[in-house]
Parts: C-alpha cells; sequence; structure tokens
C-alpha cells in the first residue's frame, strides 16, 4: 500500500497524504485533482479501490507511429505524463507492419468513449493516405491534435517542429564548414516534413551560394538501415558532407562511411535530426538538430485540454523553432 501510495504521489506530484485522501473517498481534494490520481493509478497499474471503479476514466488516444526511433517513445512519455496530471489516461496506439491500422485504432477507441487523440507523424503527415478517419473524429466534435506535419483540411489544430528552418539550419552549417557537396538523406517524397526539410535545405542553398546537386538527394525511410544505404549512395557520388532527415539516418550515414573506408568527420561530416537519446554518447557524439520537444508537448496539452474544457481550438499550426547541437561529427571540409 505504502509504494502504491509514494508511485502515484510522484506521478501526479502529490503528497502520499493526498493519494491517500482520494483512494479513501474523503473530502477536500479538488476534482482535477481526483482525476489525476485515479488515472496515475491506471497508467501504473494498480487497481482502483472496490468503490471507485465505477468511476471511469477519461481516455485520451496517443498515436505514435513506431517505438524503435527513440523519440518517439521519448515524445510519448512527456504527453502521457502530462495527460495523466491533468487527470485522463492515455491509451497507446502504435503501428506495426500487419497490425491495426490508425483508423482501426479510431474505431476502437469511439468504442470506448475516447475523450480526445493525439497523433504524432501519423497519416496527417502523408498528402496521399487516407485521412477520413479524421474527418470523422472532426465531425463527432472528438478533441485531437496533431503533431508534426499537418494537412490543410484536417480541421485539427497542429503543433509542429519547424522542418525548413531544422533543414536550412543544417545545410548552412556545412556549407560554412567549406562543404560544396552536400548530400540530403529525406523521408519519402509524401511525407510533409520532408517535403518541408527539402524546401529549407534549398532556400540555404541560396541563401549560402552552395547549390544542391540532384545526385546527392535521396528519399528513404526513417531508418538506420535505410540510411545506410541511402548514404552509401552518396559517398559513392562524392558527397563530403550528408544532411540526415533522422538520428536513425544519421547513424546509418556514419556506418556506411566507415564502410567505404572513410572517416566522419575527417572525411565526411554527417548531421542528423531530433537529438534523441544518447545522441552526444555515439562515436562520434551526433552533430544533430533538436526537436523542442517538451515545449511542443506542453503546448499539445494545453490545446487538448482547452477543447475538453468546451473551449474550442483554432485549426492553426503552431510552429517551434529546432535548434542545431554542433558535436563532433561535423568538421571543416578537408582541402
Amino acid at each position: 500500500m505504502s509504494r502504491r501510495l509514494a508511485d502515484v504521489a510522484k506521478k501526479v506530484g502529490v503528497s502520499e497524504a493526498t493519494v491517500s485522501r482520494v483512494l479513501n473517498g474523503r473530502p477536500g481534494v479538488s476534482d482535477q485533482t481526483r482525476q489525476a490520481i485515479l488515472s496515475a493509478l491506471d497508467v501504473l497499474g494498480y487497481e482502483r479501490p472496490t468503490k471507485l471503479r465505477g468511476d471511469r476514466a477519461r481516455l485520451v488516444g496517443l498515436f505514435l507511429p513506431e517505438l524503435q526511433n527513440p523519440i518517439f517513445p521519448a515524445f510519448g512519455e512527456v504527453v502521457a505524463a502530462a495527460l495523466a496530471q491533468n487527470g485522463f489516461t492515455p491509451v497507446l496506439c502504435t503501428q506495426t507492419a500487419g497490425g491495426i491500422s490508425e483508423a482501426e485504432y479510431v474505431d476502437l477507441l469511439l468504442q470506448q468513449q475516447v475523450a480526445g487523440v493525439v497523433f504524432m507523424s501519423g497519416s496527417h503527415a502523408v498528402t496521399n493516405a487516407d485521412h477520413e478517419h479524421f474527418e470523422r473524429l472532426r465531425g463527432l466534435g472528438i478533441p485531437g491534435v496533431l503533431v508534426n506535419g499537418a494537412y490543410p483540411s484536417s480541421g485539427f489544430a497542429t503543433v509542429s517542429s519547424d522542418d525548413e528552418s531544422a533543414a536550412e539550419q543544417a545545410y548552412a552549417h556545412l556549407a560554412q564548414l567549406g562543404h560544396e557537396r552536400i548530400a540530403l538523406l529525406l523521408g519519402p517524397g509524401e511525407h510533409i516534413p520532408s517535403q518541408r526539410k527539402a524546401a529549407g535545405a534549398a532556400r540555404a542553398a541560396v541563401r549560402t551560394g552552395v547549390p544542391i546537386h540532384e545526385d546527392l538527394v535521396v528519399h528513404a525511410h526513417y531508418s538506420l538501415e535505410a540510411g545506410q544505404a541511402a548514404a552509401t549512395r552518396v559517398v559513392a557520388a562524392g558527397a563530403t558532407a550528408i544532411v540526415c532527415a533522422s538520428d536513425l539516418m544519421a547513424l546509418g550515414a556514419v556506418r556506411a562511411v566507415r564502410r567505404a573506408g572513410l572517416r566522419v568527420p575527417e572525411d565526411v561530416s554527417v548531421i542528423g535530426y531530433d537529438d534523441s537519446a544518447l545522441m552526444n554518447s555515439v562515436d562520434p557524439p551526433l552533430t544533430t538538430v533538436r526537436q523542442p520537444i517538451d515545449p511542443m508537448a506542453r503546448m499539445v496539452i494545453e490545446l487538448l485540454v482547452s477543447q475538453m474544457g468546451d473551449s474550442a481550438a483554432a485549426p492553426d499550426e503552431y510552429l517551434f523553432e529546432p535548434e542545431l547541437v554542433v558535436r563532433a561529427s561535423t568538421a571543416p571540409r578537408q582541402r
């Protein structure tokens, strides 16, 4: 019992005495705090006291495209914790090959009378994907927030890292280091964040006077293996620097450079995107563009909770400025 009190109190950010009052049905606790404590019980896997089991938890669907890329579970952890603190129980919906689709997850959540939804880098970020389930949610008045890559007619508020700025910063950094053959390893062409990164790199190319070479632009999946395969091509084509659309792709690029008998950064500089966990601990520590996960997550919760409080959220996109983090995987071009 004492461990349960301590775990729940830490999760919600209240005293163990407050948790005890809620579990024993005593007055003197605000409804918001009470709901947060009950949600924390659910999240941590503790059973509610029998007399409280009739209090149905408020469910929020949290959609993540995958868990292999560490930036997604990192974002999910921050959002899930904030949801629990606001009295909601997050329900993780993750895409897997051959698994349940977004639309099928939505059907399941609607059967449970879901209170809201958060989609990160889902089908809303793909121009040619099926968006019917978003229209269904909007038609039912289900509050929702999209993260990274909105399509114009979604009707939902969107919170995004500024992908154009990210690519512009990365490309300009490499141009300033004297690189003239800068490769771009981007995500699939129909992916909105990749389209924005391409636009940002093009803007930097004009500003710096270092043109983009079409033979050094490759679209691939956001994985280490895809990054390695794409980097093998551009290194063979003479790239001395590579901008990658994810940290995992960048790690694959580092592997490709080394398998070509070259060194990072002495022969080829590599930049990632996300600044996901442990990128300062790899060899060499990765120069990358950091997504501002914490402030983005706070905005997601603010928009979602305000909608649940009957305050309409305008279908605007809120852009957050990413930050170039220079480490040891980039260096001046060797003459």
